[in-house]
């Protein structure tokens, strides 16, 4: 399946899928110099670069990231640290082909960048990452896999990210890998 990988940040994710082979035909970002988008210049990965300040709403640039990821033949949409809410143009373009890959056991720490710091600030003993599907509401739509990853007692936030960032690596191949096979067993026969 052919995935669109939307980042703003390092790009540890999409380097993880590419390293993976798996075939990324698109990479969208809202931040032209990130290191995301380093690694899809490097990969040779078409990339785009959707910068809200182009745009006059959020709706014209999730319409025009939408059309731009469908004319790359992108058929998966992966969040893989994209600080931006999606809006219905995308949304529905993509409607239960976007996941999402978040750095804590949602329902924990939902709705923000920052859960890893949240995780540490309420003196958490575990927390983790979370794969789902994205709709309307931010980090509440379905669950499709969890990792747990112990909080030690001298974590700082990069720390505890980097172990998070760990078990990422594992669980977003395999949900997108279960999302795939989903969606190819609910495509009708050819006839």
């Amino acid at each position: 399946m052919k995935l669109g990988v939307l980042a703003s940040g390092q790009g540890s994710n999409l380097r993880n899928l590419a390293d993976l082979y798996f075939e990324i035909a698109a990479v969208a970002t809202n931040k032209a110099h990130c290191g995301a988008a380093d690694i899809a210049r490097e990969r040779r990965l078409p990339l785009a670069v959707f910068a809200q300040k182009d745009y006059d709403s959020l709706a014209a640039r999730d319409s025009a990231m939408a059309g731009w990821l469908r004319g790359q033949g992108v058929e998966l949409v992966v969040c893989a640290g994209y600080d931006r809410v999606l809006t219905a143009p995308l949304l529905e373009a993509f409607r239960g082909r976007i996941v999402n890959i978040h750095p804590s056991l949602l329902p924990a720490f939902a709705g923000g960048m920052d859960a890893v710091a949240q995780a540490l600030t309420h003196g958490v003993k575990v927390t983790g990452c979370t794969v789902h599907l994205v709709d309307e509401t931010v980090d509440a739509g379905p669950i499709l896999a969890q990792a747990a990853v112990p909080v030690h007692d001298d974590d700082t936030p990069a720390s505890l990210h980097a172990r998070i960032q760990i078990q990422e690596h594992r669980i977003l191949p395999e949900a997108i890998r279960l999302l795939s096979d989903r969606l190819a067993a609910a495509r009708p026969p050819l006839r």
